[in-house]
């Protein structure tokens, strides 16, 4: 039998104790599926006195017990956030250490460079759980996909707003109150911004787009839009036209260009992207060998994310026991360029208040005529806004046939100026 692998965990979050755990009660399943014992070796937190499900035996206070050990083979960075997480994930692969992450944000801003360095060291960085948390899609990108050219990602990668969502849709809650019962369930945190803002999603589909498209791509690349701005009356509006809102994550390749985008739209409900809900998350992949795929499952939590972080354990360690753990970086190509949010097509749903006087649809179809925008379906109906004078406004829903977005973007100012409109509630972009 081989020596033990040995491991050092940084983080003792929900998905740090999952994996711990997993490795100490799973200890001799995983040893016959590896062919060596995994040693939970040393385990790093910065808080004190909580309870654990580690023996405080394992505990260290000093990241300097793992990361300057030289008896650690794999370091498993659990950690929230861009630092000190992408320094001690460095730190490791200079030592000569494996590496198996959860870090979205680290992979995002700094993947390639980590890849490289892993590469100089003759070690290996895994990132399963970066992405789908226990949804194996970065391992089809690495392998399984690799002969296909991607034409198109579309993702649902962020079990947070898909559950607000799903509750807005389903009970007419406000995304306030939805917000609040996500928190009060454990599926937000007490700051939501980077999960409602798509900031989450964005670092995603980051990770996502470098993979599918063989190219660096920065977060800076990735246009994103939150969930916040919606109201109840667009999932009612949705529904009655025969679609679903979804916070979305898209990339497309085109015209030697990719797009990557994340914002909430509007999917027919026959999609199978559109039934995709509650926490659960979903990857759709179009290639040209294999076609459309679907990855689906449970994207978060400390069950799902760790079954993501432990096979990559397995995997790192029954590659280093046969002595092929280094792997080359991925290649990037970089074939595509990044093309602008202004140049996309697509669809559009537009919902507005404006004073209900004769010619005030006329003066907004002739905006949109002037701008070449064609009309696909009206809803008018009155509506009486909380809070205001006693006038009577109507409520209008526009969507529109496919057209750029920077069109599309002129063409709502144009609206909103009008004296006769109101306001401009809600903007969402359609994906057929």
């Amino acid at each position: 039998m081989a020596r033990p692998l040995r491991i050092g965990l940084l983080g003792l979050g929900p998905v740090g104790m999952a994996v711990a755990k997993a490795i100490q009660d799973k200890d001799k399943v995983l040893e016959r599926r590896i062919g060596a014992p995994l040693e939970l070796r040393r385990v790093w937190t910065r808080t004190r006195g909580l309870p654990r499900s580690v023996d405080d035996s394992l505990l260290c206070y000093d990241v300097e017990e793992i990361l300057s050990d030289p008896e650690i083979d794999l370091v498993v960075e659990l950690l929230p956030g861009e630092h000190p997480a992408y320094e001690y994930v460095k730190r490791a692969l200079l030592a000569g250490k494996h590496v198996v992450t959860g870090n979205k944000e680290v992979m995002a801003k700094h993947g390639p460079e980590i890849l490289s360095l892993a590469a100089e060291k003759h070690v290996d960085i895994s990132f399963e759980a970066s992405v789908g948390g226990g949804i194996p899609v970065i391992g089809p990108f690495k392998l399984d996909l690799l002969a296909n050219e991607i034409h198109r990602v579309r993702a649902i990668i962020n079990g947070t707003t898909n559950f607000i969502l799903t509750q807005m849709a389903s009970h007419g809650s406000s995304f306030e109150d939805a917000l609040a019962e996500a928190q009060a369930l454990g599926y937000a945190e007490a700051d939501p911004s980077k999960d409602v803002d798509g900031i989450d999603a964005m670092f995603k589909l980051t990770i996502l787009g470098s993979l599918a498209f063989h190219m660096r791509v920065s977060p800076d690349d990735v246009y994103h839009e939150g969930i916040s701005a919606l109201a109840p009356a667009d999932f009612r509006y949705a529904r009655e036209l025969g679609y679903a809102i979804k916070l979305l994550a898209i990339g497309e390749a085109e015209d030697g260009g990719v797009v990557l985008r994340v914002h909430p739209t509007l999917l027919r409900e026959t999609e199978m992207l559109a039934k995709v809900d509650g926490v659960f998350n979903a990857v759709a992949v179009e290639g040209d060998l294999v076609g459309p795929i679907l990855f689906y499952g449970r994207g978060a939590g400390g069950g799902p994310t760790s079954s993501a972080v432990v096979a990559d354990i397995i995997d790192l360690a029954q590659r280093s026991l046969a002595g092929t753990a280094w792997v080359a970086p991925p290649a990037f190509e970089d074939t595509y360029s990044i093309r602008s949010m202004d140049d996309v097509r697509t669809g559009y749903y537009l919902r507005l208040l404006a004073y209900d006087r004769p010619g005030v649809f006329a003066q907004i179809t002739r905006v949109l005529g002037e701008a070449e925008i064609s009309i696909a379906s009206v809803i008018q109906k009155e509506n009486v806004v909380d809070g205001q004078p006693p006038v009577e406004y109507a409520e209008v829903v526009l969507m529109t046939h496919r057209t750029r977005e920077a069109t599309m973007q002129g063409a709502v100012r144009a609206i909103a100026a009008l004296p006769s409109v109101f306001k401009i509630g809600s903007l969402i972009r359609v994906e057929e």
